[in-house]
């Protein structure tokens, strides 16, 4: 769980929460994890990362909480809640009354999220009005939530095709359609990976505005520490299907409490780094989450495995200060 495991007192403030969450497919009688056994807490108002490398499960944990798992992966068993109703136990129809009204999503590349031939105003508006608006309070909303993602000149955007529009601009019409029926939650995955710089300092600085001025929940999905040290309260590492390190976000990057951590805070570049000197490298490659053996994921990747490592994988181990992590060895034993 973000910040505390999960007791009494955390479930009553939980907005949204993952419990033993597994994701993958099934292969005849076999069944493949690619997720595996991720437990999650948002609570109300705050903000959570999810970082890791391409292919940890960070997306895929996301997309099932909605039910919105791409070809033949489904949930293999666990429970996803949101604000106390199991949305794992909803039907389709009720389940669309969750998405979007309550539980919004903003995806990396708006061009494949935003429909080419329909102009802006008919992709806000239709929304808008799959939730109960009106014609008329749909359009006045949808110039006012233009206005509010800080797109210039609102009433030329709301009649402009997709294409017509910058990447950044299509990313701001996808954050105020995501906001346009004022969620309680946020979900952002990636979403200024395809940017550039300038662009995506500008979408964290709209996105950190309008979390503050409408106290909505945020879960910002991302491989960039550098977005995550300044946009969220909670971080959740995840490698190889599993959540590997749960911390405060200060907590995190002044003390990290596992090796595949410590090692993705090296490789970031520092303000007092020489010029041009090379950047620590993770030796090897992630495993496939869903052909795993025996023991640590991440031990032949790691300069701190021992043999305990090859035999068992660790479940998260308290490590003080609402930071667990999964791992044999206590930081002060492999630490420099």
């Amino acid at each position: 769980m973000t910040g505390a495991v999960a007791g009494p007192r955390a479930k009553s403030e939980a907005l949204l929460e993952l419990r033993s969450v597994r994701v993958g497919f099934r292969e005849r009688r076999h069944e493949h994890e690619i997720v595996r056994g991720v437990n999650l807490l948002v609570r109300a108002g705050e903000k959570l990362g999810i970082v890791g490398e391409s292919g940890s499960g960070k997306t895929l944990t996301v997309l099932s909480v909605l039910r919105l798992l791409p070809g033949r992966l489904q949930l293999l068993s666990g429970r996803v809640s949101f604000a106390g109703q199991d949305l794992t136990e909803l039907r389709e129809r009720q389940l669309r009354q969750v998405r979007g009204s309550q539980v919004a999503m903003v995806y990396q590349d708006p061009m494949t999220s935003l429909n080419p031939l329909l102009r802006v105003r008919s992709q806000v508006v239709e929304t808008l009005r799959a939730h109960g608006a009106g014609r008329d309070e749909a359009h006045d909303r949808c110039r006012e939530v233009l206005y509010q993602v800080g797109l210039p000149d609102p009433e030329r955007v709301e009649r402009s095709f997709p294409h017509e529009l910058s990447g950044g601009m299509q990313q701001r019409v996808m954050i105020a359609i995501a906001l346009s029926v004022s969620p309680r939650l946020l979900i952002a995955d990636e979403p200024t990976t395809a940017l550039d710089v300038t662009v995506q300092q500008q979408i964290l600085e709209l996105v950190e505005g309008l979390q503050e001025h409408t106290g909505m929940a945020v879960v910002w999905v991302t491989h960039d520490l550098g977005v995550v040290a300044r946009t969220v309260d909670q971080v959740a590492v995840m490698y190889a299907g599993r959540v590997v390190e749960l911390a405060p976000t200060r907590r995190l990057f002044a003390r990290p409490s596992h090796p595949y951590t410590a090692a993705l805070l090296g490789a970031l570049p520092s303000a007092g780094a020489g010029h041009r000197r090379p950047l620590t490298q993770i030796g090897g490659t992630p495993p496939d989450p869903a052909r795993l053996g025996s023991g640590c994921p991440f031990r032949a990747r790691c300069r701190h495995a021992v043999a305990r490592c090859e035999e068992e994988e660790p479940t998260l181990i308290g490590r003080g200060e609402g930071s667990f992590a999964a791992c044999w060895r206590a930081p002060e034993e492999w630490a420099s």
